[in-house]
């Protein structure tokens, strides 16, 4: 789930019957209605296709791979992007707009299957599948239980990065669980994720509990906890933990970790006078995957899969990773980097050294209504 600033392409909403969308080649994605909208009728007609329409999160591949994808191809790929799940949904679920590759992440992928939006793979298309770290595909199973609908493409978790300057002033020991972050010594100094999942996440684990909890009263617990947190909070941001917390406007951020190598390398390059250091907290943390899915409603369901197989290629992989800095599920662009690279424990935590981590789990409308109506009371507080 890139968290990065960029220049947002479609205008979200749930009017989306009225959407259409703007790619690189200045050319409309088809309406649901203009495209076939079975996998028979893409069969019959794949053959004839040279458009490919993928929606992703900003900033979240190589320019220069998209383009080599075209030429080795000779497939016109039309890109838009999305800046959140809850935006990217409700624009495929109309199927106003016919995406035929489309990267969400796990919680959501599996509201998709489960809501019937996506087509299986054809893994015959695909056979750089066997690239991808069968750990990862492991951890998809909890929202695509027999792999056959989403393919990993990035990776990571969610922490905490403090500035060792800011909080040796404050007195303040560096944090090491998400109870930390209640600490009034911080005050105005705390940078919190403005996203329902990520901050109930926050609390949840905080008290123990499961942070896909559906039991009412860990949840109201929960934001008596982020109300009760609310005063000694700097902002709800997204984007802006990471230039925040390189300028030295908070001591401690909520950040993913996809953030940590361009952070790492921001702080040599400026010859900042602190450190900014990145903790997963005890309590344990959402771990998180982002895969490639295919609408059910694609009129070009093979150009996705070639699509999809030539992000698999590793050095393909590799020069993604390079772009965006978020960790690769890909075995063998991981092969490719450099020892201190692969020994960087904070973009490449060991996986079974993450006690008590969740992969996000979809808990249905009526629960997410829940979770929206507790997120406003705490916002309104």
């Amino acid at each position: 789930m890139k968290k990065t600033t960029f220049t947002l392409i479609l205008a979200a909403g749930l009017s989306a019957l009225l959407l259409s969308a703007c790619g690189g080649s200045g050319s409309s994605a088809p309406s649901g209605n203009s495209g076939s909208t079975s996998q028979a009728d893409n069969s019959s007609t794949e053959n004839a296709s040279t458009e490919l329409y993928v929606y992703n999160w900003g900033e979240y591949i190589d320019e220069d791979v998209i383009t080599q994808f075209e030429e080795e191809t000779g497939i016109t790929v039309v890109y838009d992007m999305f800046e959140t799940n809850e935006e990217m949904y409700p624009i495929i679920e109309a199927g106003a707009v016919s995406y035929d590759v489309v990267c969400p992440s796990d919680y959501m992928i599996q509201k998709m299957i489960e809501n019937d939006l996506l087509a299986t793979i054809n893994f015959d298309n695909v056979p750089n599948i066997d690239q991808i770290d069968p750990a990862y595909m492991e951890m998809a199973t909890a929202f695509d239980p027999e792999n056959q609908y989403a393919v990993p493409y990035c990776w990571g978790t969610v922490g905490i990065l403090y500035n060792t300057k800011i909080l040796e002033e404050l007195g303040v020991e560096p944090p090491t669980t998400w109870a930390d972050l209640w600490d009034e010594r911080l005050s105005g100094e705390i940078l919190m994720q403005d996203s329902v999942r990520d901050a109930f996440m926050v609390a949840l684990k905080k008290d123990g509990y499961s942070m896909n909890s559906e039991n009412e009263e860990e949840l109201q617990i929960a934001k008596q906890d982020l109300i009760d947190q609310k005063p000694l909070v700097q902002a709800y941001v997204i984007d802006q933990v990471r230039d925040k917390m390189i300028g030295g406007e908070a001591a401690v951020g909520v950040i993913y970790s996809g953030e940590m190598l361009y952070i790492q390398e921001e702080v040599a390059e400026l010859g900042l006078d602190y450190e900014l250091e990145y903790v997963l907290p005890e309590e344990g943390t959402n771990l998180w995957l982002d895969c490639w899915v295919i609408p059910k409603n694609a009129a070009n369901k093979e150009n996705a899969e070639k699509w999809i197989d030539f992000l698999c290629r590793p050095e393909i992989a590799l020069a993604n990773f390079e772009y965006i800095t978020y960790p690769t599920p890909n075995a063998g662009a991981f092969a490719l980097l450099d020892e201190e690279l692969q020994n960087n424990k904070t973009v490449f935590p060991d996986i079974d050294s993450l006690q008590n981590s969740e992969v996000y789990s979809y808990l249905g409308d009526e629960v997410d209504a829940i979770y929206n109506d507790l997120w406003k009371e705490v916002k309104s507080n």
